[in-house]
């Protein structure tokens, strides 16, 4: 049995800025402020609870405050999320993202699942508009820790569960579009897909050496075939 783990922001779908527009709001809406080190701060590729801490520690915030007033600024997140989001049309689903997501979720040696820097509720109401939300069988969000790194094991013991055997890492697959899915994949020993349907250009995410990369998922039966291949 193999798990396979999908990155949502680039990887599996675009909301067009959603996401850092929903947040920046309740940054604002708790904290009072963005910080002055949101302009230049890169939030692909990292955990929402990585971003509260570092824009609000660069605010002048301390870690006991930040964390204290979290669980709010996170639900402001959410409620504002829902709000841009809307109807879902501002969603855009990826390049043969759909059909790859059925076929290996169809497989009675795989499970599919979600590992992305998005808390929970976030993933549920970017993922809803797209009809894709029932496939992930397990996830592990931003919200369970701000290292993206320790995220494996938690969505490897939440397939354990469910699937009732065991998931070694080298028969987990991480799939994102920054360099820091590849770097998760490799701090864990699980095997590294980049897909450069995000921000970083091809050539970037090839220079991080992931195991497999392609421009896009659109040729799903090449995709399939490589995934569950070894």
């Amino acid at each position: 049995m193999k798990l396979f783990l999908f990155d949502i922001d680039g990887t599996l779908v675009t909301a067009r800025g959603a996401g850092r527009a929903a947040f920046n709001h309740a940054l604002v809406t708790v904290y009072g402020t963005v910080g002055p080190a949101e302009a230049g701060y890169d939030y692909r590729g990292r955990t929402d609870l990585r971003i509260l801490h570092d824009l609000m520690g660069a605010a002048g915030f301390g870690r006991e405050e930040i964390a204290a007033r979290a669980e709010a600024c996170f639900a402001a997140y959410v409620r504002e999320l829902a709000v841009i989001i809307g109807d879902g049309r501002r969603v855009s689903v990826l390049p043969g993202v759909a059909e790859l997501v059925r076929t290996l979720a169809e497989r009675d040696d795989a499970v599919v699942g979600l590992l992305t820097g998005n808390v929970e509720e976030g993933a549920r109401i970017k993922l809803a508009p797209t009809g894709l939300w029932p496939f992930f069988r397990v996830g592990a969000f931003g919200s369970d820790d701000a290292d993206r790194r320790r995220l494996p094991a938690v969505a490897c013991e939440r397939a354990r569960v469910i699937a009732g055997c065991e998931f070694p890492f080298e028969r987990v697959t991480i799939l994102g579009d920054t360099p820091l899915d590849v770097d998760c994949a490799r701090a864990c020993g699980a095997r590294a897909v980049a897909v450069a349907t995000g921000y970083y250009p091809y050539d970037d995410l090839h220079g991080c050496a992931p195991d497999h990369i392609f421009k896009d998922f659109s040729d799903v039966a090449h995709v399939v075939s490589v995934l569950t291949s070894g």
